[in-house]
């Protein structure tokens, strides 16, 4: 069967890992051009016939929401254009965490997020580490939840993990934290959480044994640290050897970098679907281009993802 042509593109802000994984797929970026009037509107336009070809845009919805907005614009020009199939490739979705109705008169803006992806013109959506499984019921299209598991569990196989314990810094993460607890079978430990307000931590208190052991917090996100480092400082008093952390997307926003290096934490380890602000000593970047390339050829070719998940 003759498969339709691969065209790949991306905004201004994620173009650092683009250009990763168009090189790990041997296949050069679209030239896409993105010109901005005076007063910032957003102008973009593909420089190149996508007619009938099958297009992914890659582009990571963190802060500010131009990056949202430029995919949008990009997504509404190629269905414009008559691409036969369009791919929103969202190495972080950002907004995920806003989910549910938790309080009175709040907006549900992954749902909304969801719903606009699908009214530019995007057939499919392509992520990783969703802030929360459920949101794939969000939409309407295929959405392809690749697993960072895949990316951190090799990455740990060549450490000493014979006095590890994985933890999760929060109720909501123990499903996260279980899932590498089971696979090096270690124990689980919780730290239970109580926030006053968003990004603020007023109690937290730590359910099992860490005396002795050498701690993993698990996540999917680290934003302001402030969980994280106090999650670590607990730990640490409650006798663990040491305390680093996996998370998936370094949003790392406010004061994150300031509480990192002043924490006890050993180590943060995270990918690369957003770029970092600085460079520090205690954070180890892994590449995610591999497995996004390998995910847009097997979307492409019809073939499964199922092997691209870490068992």
């Amino acid at each position: 069967m003759l498969l339709q042509e691969v065209k790949l593109f991306t905004g201004t802000e994620s173009r650092y890992l683009a250009k990763k994984i168009a090189d790990a797929y041997n296949e050069p970026l679209g030239e896409l051009k993105i010109s901005r009037f005076s007063d910032g509107e957003i102008s973009p336009v593909i420089e190149e016939s996508v007619r009938g070809a099958y297009v992914f845009f890659i582009q990571s919805t963190f802060t500010p929401s131009d990056n949202l907005w430029e995919l949008l614009l990009m997504i509404d020009a190629a269905k414009r254009a008559s691409a036969k199939y369009i791919t929103a490739v969202i190495p972080y979705f950002g907004y995920a965490r806003q989910d549910r109705k938790d309080k009175p008169r709040v907006s549900i803006a992954a749902k909304l997020k969801a719903n606009i992806l699908q009214a530019a013109g995007a057939d499919r959506v392509m992520t990783m580490d969703f802030h929360a499984d459920q949101l794939q019921g969000f939409f309407d299209i295929p959405v392809d939840h690749l697993n960072s598991d895949f990316i951190f569990m090799p990455y740990l196989k060549k450490m000493d993990l014979s006095n590890a314990v994985f933890a999760s810094p929060d109720v909501g993460g123990v499903k996260r934290a279980r899932k590498y607890a089971n696979y090096f079978k270690t124990p689980l430990v919780i730290c239970d959480k109580y926030r006053k307000k968003a990004n603020e931590v007023a109690e937290m208190t730590v359910i099992g044994e860490v005396k002795g052991m050498d701690v993993f917090l698990v996540d999917d996100l680290v934003d302001t640290a402030g969980t994280l480092c106090k999650a670590a400082e607990m730990l640490k008093k409650k006798g663990a050897k040491s305390v680093k952390a996996i998370c998936t997307h370094p949003v790392l926003s406010g004061k994150a970098y300031e509480n990192i290096q002043n924490s006890v934490l050993e180590k943060l380890i995270v990918s690369d679907t957003i770029p970092l602000k600085k460079n520090l000593k205690k954070i180890k970047v892994l590449p995610t281009a591999k497995l996004f390339a390998k995910a847009i050829r097997n979307t492409h070719e019809n073939k499964s993802l199922s092997q691209l998940f870490w068992e």
